[in-house]
């Protein structure tokens, strides 16, 4: 098979390179910007571009497949080509299925949680030395890759994106994987660019759930309102397992899973708060579909540290703890602020988000975000002004963004040097530091400032 990626720079597309490469195909790529990891990586495996930029030589009726990146344009000068030559043209998502179609496809959907969710599966089978294909939304410990492709494999778990899938395909990427078993973990309104209503992103779900294969599995969460909604109203060959939270203890800091079954001891977790917990009963559950036992289950996710950025420690002493999370939307924070809060009562938390995503700067989406960060003891939210420009938005005010989170616990930077500054000049006697973004406050090193508050 010769397979061409344009935009094979981007996260998923560069790992689905190295895994088509692993599976024997030939596989060339172009982009008109590589950044690390992608570069060193694509290198590592021969499949970094001789040249930068767009190259129309690389397409030809030799390819049995060309696979379009989001990032690469409508007006693309090699996906032109390749329509004129009339080569089959896939986006990523659409390609995932073609390669995993024959297998039992778990996918897991939802507006929080997926990326941990998937982490949590793959995390279980590669412990019991169970293979499977996968597409993951982060680097993963012990995994080599966030793609793998193989001919061998009979079960494959997806992390299914809600954004679209390509620029010529406006479908959300987890409506071409048609799952034997689907998760829902929760649905809370993101990516307003795309979906402009909440009942437009909602029935976005709905799409998802009816796309499951007949006498497929739904595995949702039942504390979720909307989530419970459409999937109680889901098909009726689907057979539906709804999910809480498990009953746990927490002592000194580590969370106990407690009273699970009779013959099951308590096991202790290295991941904390009710949205991990939640996802792990999502997890478990989907584990069980695929001859996972509870006990076999449990086992595993003891060592289970959580995935890269979600809730992530980052640096620790007898009194202090530095956290990092992709936090962005509003549910999120809450969920990821009531967390820490609740695993250390005895601490005090400053509670730092950045707004960095199209919806999180929406000067109409800000009202989403009341009350997200009440529980912290000191919130600061950051934005950059160039961000806002730069996303061809409207600008907004310090004043409008403190308004807008509400509470008297709320400091509002623009400046991301000054806010470090501040930071660290904080006494973090018996106080946790948590960082929320999807980005990295334009460049702060998160491991340095980790050192230097526990320090």
């Amino acid at each position: 098979m010769k397979v061409h990626l344009i935009a094979i720079g981007g996260s998923a597309m560069h790992n689905m390179a190295i895994a088509m490469h692993k599976k024997g195909f030939v596989v060339t790529g172009s982009d008109d910007e590589i950044l690390e990891p992608s570069k060193s990586r694509l290198a590592k495996y021969n499949l970094l571009p001789g040249k930068i930029g767009w190259n129309e030589n690389a397409i030809h009726k030799g390819l049995d497949a060309v696979i379009l990146g989001m990032h690469a344009r409508a007006d693309n000068p090699e996906l032109l080509k390749a329509q004129e030559l009339g080569l089959k043209i896939y986006s990523y998502p659409e390609y995932i299925y073609e390669q995993t179609k024959d297998k039992i496809r778990v996918v897991v959907g939802g507006s929080h949680g997926k990326t941990t969710i998937t982490a949590m599966i793959l995390h279980v089978l590669n412990y019991h030395k169970i293979d499977c294909d996968y597409l993951v939304g982060a680097q993963l410990e012990g995994f080599d890759t966030m793609v793998k492709l193989t001919k061998e494999a009979r079960i494959a778990v997806i992390e299914g994106d809600e954004y679209l899938s390509s620029p010529i395909d406006r479908r959300p990427k987890f409506h071409l994987y048609k799952p034997t078993i689907a998760i829902l973990s929760g649905i809370a309104w993101d990516h307003i660019n795309v979906f402009p209503t909440f009942e437009n992103y909602v029935e976005q779900f709905k799409i998802f759930i009816n796309l499951i294969e007949q006498g497929g599995s739904l595995i949702y969460c039942e504390l979720d309102k909307e989530v419970k909604k459409v999937c109680e109203a889901a098909r009726e060959d689907i057979k539906k397992f709804p999910y809480a939270i498990p009953a746990h203890k927490i002592e000194n800091g580590i969370t106990i899973l407690i009273n699970f079954q009779s013959n099951i001891r308590n096991q202790k977790l290295s991941v904390f708060g009710n949205h991990n917990l939640m996802n792990l009963e999502g997890a478990r559950l989907a584990c069980n579909q695929i001859n996972v036992t509870d006990e076999m289950f449990l086992n595993a996710i003891e060592s289970f540290t959580g995935a890269s950025k979600r809730l992530e420690l980052i640096k620790q002493n007898g009194r202090t703890a530095v956290y990092k999370d992709f936090a962005h939307s509003p549910s999120k924070l809450k969920a990821t602020t009531q967390a820490v809060k609740n695993q250390f009562p005895n601490r005090k938390l400053i509670a730092c988000m950045e707004l960095h995503t199209f919806s999180s700067l929406n000067e109409d989406f800000l009202k989403e975000y009341e009350g997200s960060m009440e529980l912290a003891d000191e919130a600061i939210v950051y934005f950059n002004p160039h961000t806002i420009e730069h996303k061809k938005l409207k600008v907004i005010t310090e004043a409008q963004v403190m308004k807008a989170f509400g509470g008297n616990n709320i400091k509002v930077y623009t400046n991301a040097k000054v806010l470090l500054e501040d930071v660290l000049k904080m006494n973090f006697e018996n106080k946790n530091l948590l960082m929320m973004s999807s980005g990295n406050f334009d460049g702060i090193d998160f491991k340095e400032l980790g050192e230097k508050v526990v320090k």
